[in-house]
């Protein structure tokens, strides 16, 4: 029984499962922060801590996402998977995505390249692509991803990309699998990734917004 329910589980499961645990995490701890709030800070909204290894761990699953998209998403991917594997490391010493943030607020190198703070931008913005990929998705049954694959980057990545980057992109958006093809290789059919993805545009909105925060709450503009 525990094979079959383990064989069952495919990379769309986990990653819709782990970031609805994101989400209610992140909900839940605002509910509870809201609620102890001392008398003497009422107009300040308490914000949940979120664990960054736990974070990293999640994030860690949408590789696999990005991996099955074949070559016009390796830019992507390889970019993904070294900010999650540099946020991982840093979860050794920091706790929290709210303390990285702070350090490099204090040592003003939110912005620098290699930074925490940036590399966790680039991940909330994978994250993001996967979303918008999905709602693309879901919103036509065309055999072809290229249509799909093409407004989700352009309303995620594009606008921070250079031209050069964004040209190999549209480029290689000829070089997608097919819809079938996805499904196969993420080991569903229509019908059960439909769901799952659902599942996770759901959850992961929270979280993404949740990423924003605690940047504009830092007086930190988004538009990099």
């Amino acid at each position: 029984m525990t094979t079959a329910k383990a064989k069952a589980k495919t990379p769309l499961s986990s990653v819709a499962e782990a970031f609805e645990e994101l989400a209610e995490c992140v909900k839940s701890q605002g509910k509870n922060g809201s609620q102890n709030t001392t008398e003497g800070n009422n107009n300040k909204q308490h914000k949940p801590e979120l664990e960054l290894e736990t974070f990293c761990d999640a994030c860690s699953l949408v590789s696999v996402l990005f991996s099955s998209l074949g070559l016009a998403f390796k830019f992507a991917e390889c970019e993904y998977v070294a900010k999650v594997g540099s946020l991982l490391e840093a979860s050794k010493k920091v706790n929290t995505l709210q303390t990285i943030i702070d350090l490099d607020v204090a040592n003003g190198s939110v912005r620098t390249a290699g930074s925490h703070s940036r590399n966790l931008r680039r991940v909330r913005q994978g994250l993001d692509l996967i979303r918008a990929l999905f709602e693309q998705f879901l919103a036509n049954d065309e055999p072809s991803l290229k249509n799909a694959a093409t407004v989700a980057y352009s309303q995620v990545c594009a606008p921070f990309h250079t031209w050069t980057v964004r040209t190999a992109v549209y480029a290689g958006m000829y070089t997608l699998p097919s819809r079938d093809q996805l499904l196969q290789n993420l080991d569903e059919t229509d019908k059960s990734a439909e769901k799952k993805m659902r599942r996770y545009i759901k959850a992961s909105l929270p979280v993404i917004q949740y990423i924003d925060e605690l940047y504009t709450s830092r007086n930190i503009s988004l538009d990099w």
